[in-house]
């Protein structure tokens, strides 16, 4: 599906322009930039997969709307999910220059997405060097939230992994504006949270139990609601440290 306007990507892009401006000053002929560069809109439905593990993409892919997660398949054919996406991020822009894809992205729910193609990359990388050390700020926020899922992986308890979870989520989308009063979307299966955290779905569905029974959260209808932000925190050793949410210049 093409996009039509410049006025319709830059308003299907604010989310990534509230991300980046979080963290830098965006100027107008960024934007602007970054609108020309757009491709095409494309729409994908819930399980199906945007790149696959071993594809050579010719574009990248950034989330207009909807979940998605980075995952590898075992050959026992286990998942392991070791990223989420939302609106706003870039899916595989590390495939610009790393070429081949060495995990599979797949839809969690139907998702919009818009291409960049990487030519259209190059050019922008060439003309606007500011814009292009933001764009690496964006692969290197993808590297600091892996370490931190690494270190829950490693050393957090199934309870504190989950709440972990659900406290980045809130503070990323609160972030582009897509949370409040401490409630966000969460439409995501237990089985992908189970694949996310690393855990059978039936030790997912006692650590739900657990959290709720703790008066720490309410999860209905695809909308996580955190009852006690300070002692879910606690719980989990969450610090928003990690996400880098101080604009200075880069």
């Amino acid at each position: 599906m093409s996009i039509n306007t410049i006025v319709e990507v830059r308003e299907l892009l604010q989310p990534f322009f509230s991300k980046m401006q979080l963290r830098d000053a965006l100027g107008p002929e960024e934007q602007e930039a970054l609108a020309q560069a757009a491709g095409d809109r494309l729409l994908f439905t819930a399980g199906e997969d945007l790149v696959r593990e071993g594809d050579r993409p010719v574009r990248s892919m950034l989330v207009v709307s909807g979940f998605c997660c980075r995952y590898r398949l075992l050959p026992e054919g286990q998942r392991q999910i070791t990223a989420l996406h939302m609106a706003g991020d870039f899916v595989d822009l590390h495939s610009f220059l790393l070429k081949e894809m060495d995990h599979a992205v797949g839809a969690m729910t139907n998702c919009t997405i818009i291409t960049f193609p990487h030519p259209n990359l190059v050019k922008v990388s060439e003309q606007f060097p500011h814009l292009t050390r933001l764009l690496w700020l964006m692969t290197l926020l993808d590297g600091s939230m892996n370490r931190e899922w690494l270190v829950g992986m490693g050393r957090l308890s199934a309870q504190q992994r989950t709440g972990h979870l659900l406290c980045e989520t809130y503070t990323r989308l609160r972030a582009i504006g897509m949370a409040d009063d401490h409630g966000f979307p969460f439409p995501i299966t237990q089985t992908s949270l189970a694949d996310a955290l690393g855990i059978s779905t039936v030790h997912v569905n006692r650590v739900i139990q657990e959290l709720r029974q703790s008066g720490l959260i309410v999860w209905e209808n695809g909308v996580v609601r955190i009852l006690d932000w300070p002692r879910l925190m606690e719980l989990s050793s969450f610090d928003d440290r990690y996400l880098h949410l101080v604009q200075e210049p880069r």
